[in-house]
C-alpha cells in the first residue's frame, strides 16, 4: 500500500484567482533506470516561478508542482546510477541534459535540445517533500552546505557566476553594473564580485535596498526608480552589465557600457521586446549574450570558491512548504531583498 507521508503545493492552472493547493503527496514508486529518489528538505523562490504561474510559458504543464531550486537526502537510485548513492545530500539544477548532443559535449548543458526534465515546468518541482528526478539533473551539495543555500546556490550564485564569465574569466580591476542588484541573482553577484576583486555598481529602484547591497559588497550604489540611469553612473561606463531585470533597464544598461564591453542578459525570461539601437552595437564593438542556468562545470567552479570561504545568501524569509501560496504572492509584491525559501518539515 502507498505510504502518503509527504505534501506538495500544485499549481492546478496558471493565474493568480486561485491559490496553489496542499496536497498529500505519496512517496514516489522507487526510481528506475538513471533516477534519483530525494527526499527534499528547502526550495528557493525564483521570479520564473511567477512567470510560470501567470501562464506566460505556452508549454507549461498543468497541474504540476512550481520549483526549480531544490535541495535534500537521496533515499533511493535506480540501477543506472552512479553518481549518487542513499544519503548523498543534493540540488537540482534548472533541468537535465542528454549529455550527448554537441552542446552538452562542449558543456554548455544549458542549451541543450535532446532533454526536456524542466522542474516546474514540464516536470514536477520543488515545492514538495518528494522528488524524483534523472542523476545528470542533480549536483552534489558542497561539504557542509546546509540545504537552504545548496537549494538556491545553482539559480543564485550560479546564473550570477555564468553571467560574470560569459565573455571570459573576470579580471581583478574590472567594473561590473548589475540592475536589480537586491534580488537573488543580483545580491549574489554582489558577493561574487567582492571575492574576485570586481568593482560593483548596483542598481535598484527603492532607496530602502541600498543598505542592504551594501552589505552585499557594492562599491557604488544608483538609486533610479524608473528611467535611464547610464548618464549618472559614478566612476563613468563599466566594462560588463549583468542585466537582471530585463527589459526596463536593458536599453540604459547597454549604454553603460564601454567601448568592447559586453552585456550577460539573465532577468526576464517570458517573451517581451526591447528596441535596439544597432549603430550603438557596431561602433562601441559591444558584445550581447544571454545567460543561461548553472551547468556542473559552474557548480564545480562554485564548490571551489565554497571551499576557500562559505557562501552565505542573502535569505529574506522563510516559509513551510504549506505556505507556498502566500510566499509567492509576497515575491510578487516586490521588495525581497535575496532569496525566499521553503523549509520542508519531517526527517
Amino acid at each position: 500500500m502507498p505510504v502518503t507521508d509527504g505534501q506538495r503545493a500544485v499549481l492546478s492552472q496558471p493565474g493568480w484567482d486561485q491559490d496553489l493547493s496542499i496536497e498529500p503527496q505519496e512517496r514516489p514508486v522507487e526510481p528506475v533506470g538513471d533516477e534519483v529518489l530525494v527526499r527534499l528538505k528547502a526550495c528557493g523562490l525564483c521570479h520564473r516561478d511567477l512567470i510560470d504561474r501567470s501562464g506566460r510559458f505556452p508549454f507549461l504543464r498543468t497541474p504540476i508542482v512550481p520549483g526549480h531550486e531544490a535541495a535534500g537526502t537521496v533515499v533511493s537510485v535506480g540501477s543506472q546510477v552512479t553518481d549518487f548513492g542513499p544519503d548523498d545530500r543534493v540540488g537540482t539544477l534548472h533541468r537535465d541534459h542528454c549529455g550527448r548532443c554537441p552542446d552538452c559535449e562542449r558543456g554548455e548543458t544549458s542549451l541543450c535540445t535532446k532533454a526536456f526534465h524542466v522542474f516546474g515546468l514540464l516536470a514536477d518541482g520543488g515545492y514538495a517533500t518528494w522528488l524524483k528526478a534523472p542523476q545528470r539533473a542533480l549536483y552534489a551539495l558542497p561539504e557542509g552546505m546546509d540545504f537552504a543555500t545548496g537549494a538556491i546556490l545553482p539559480c543564485t550564485f550560479g546564473t550570477a557566476w555564468r553571467g560574470l564569465t560569459r565573455f571570459g574569466p573576470p579580471r581583478a580591476g574590472d567594473r561590473v553594473l548589475i540592475t536589480g542588484a537586491n534580488g537573488g541573482v543580483g545580491s549574489a553577484a554582489l558577493q561574487l564580485c567582492q571575492r574576485l576583486g570586481i568593482e560593483s555598481v548596483a542598481v535598484i529602484r527603492d532607496e530602502r535596498h541600498e543598505a542592504f547591497c551594501r552589505r552585499q559588497g557594492a562599491d557604488e550604489v544608483v538609486v533610479r526608480p524608473s528611467g535611464p540611469f547610464h548618464e549618472s553612473l559614478p566612476g563613468g561606463p563599466v566594462d560588463l552589465a549583468l542585466e537582471c531585470v530585463g527589459q526596463a533597464t536593458f536599453n540604459s544598461s547597454l549604454r553603460s557600457l564601454k567601448m568592447g564591453g559586453g552585456l550577460s542578459i539573465i532577468g526576464n525570461v517570458q517573451e517581451v521586446r526591447a528596441e535596439l539601437n544597432l549603430g550603438l552595437v557596431v561602433v562601441k564593438g559591444l558584445r550581447i549574450a544571454g545567460s543561461s542556468g548553472a551547468t556542473h562545470e559552474t557548480m564545480r567552479a562554485l564548490a571551489a570558491l565554497h571551499a576557500e570561504r562559505p557562501f552565505i545568501p542573502a535569505i529574506a524569509e522563510t516559509y513551510g512548504l504549506e505556505q507556498a501560496d502566500t510566499a509567492q504572492r509576497r515575491l510578487r509584491a516586490g521588495g525581497v531583498q535575496g532569496r525566499l525559501i521553503l523549509e520542508m518539515g519531517g526527517t
